[in-house]
């Protein structure tokens, strides 16, 4: 089906035109829904076209099947778990230090979710006192002394990069 037709008809089940009456309103949600569970094929024109530039480049990449130049991986996520008012000092060493080598990191604020404190102290098998905590992705490293030691011995760019 052309986009133009695609476009219409998406525009046609999602305006809010006629939604008041249920002789309208019923067969819209109906086709809303269907569209939905099959992966929204009616979709706005700029959706659309966007959708066809990629299958043109996931096809042109499988014809290079590998022989062109290999796809660059993005560093693995940095995270810093930590609470509000706890361990401030470490805290801005951690930061420091990952900002000095140049790592992108996110710091986040855990106090008030007990099931996240519970997953970060389950997995860095460490106490509550001693968070601050770096994991690279879902890999706990520990606080800032274990950081340290991960970098100084290429482990935690190894773990941030892989090659």
């Amino acid at each position: 089906m052309p986009y133009a037709i695609r476009s219409v008809l998406h525009r046609a089940i999602t305006s809010p035109r006629g939604d008041a009456l249920a002789p309208v309103r019923i067969p819209k949600d109906l086709a809303r829904r269907l569209n939905a569970a099959l992966g929204s094929p009616l979709a706005p024109g700029d959706e659309l076209a966007k959708r066809e530039a990629a299958r043109a480049r996931l096809a042109e990449l499988r014809a290079q099947g590998g022989k062109g130049e290999r796809l660059r991986r993005d560093a693995a996520p940095v995270l810093v778990y930590c609470e509000k008012d706890r361990n401030v000092r470490e805290l801005g060493r951690i930061e420091e230090l990952l900002a000095s080598k140049g790592y992108a990191f996110k710091r986040l604020d855990v106090a008030n979710d007990e099931a996240t404190i519970e997953f970060v102290m389950l997995q860095a098998h460490c106490k509550r006192d001693e968070l601050p905590v770096v994991f690279v992705a879902d890999r706990a490293i520990g606080g800032y002394e274990a950081l340290v030691r991960s970098d100084v011995s290429g482990e935690f760019a190894r773990l941030v990069r892989p090659s």
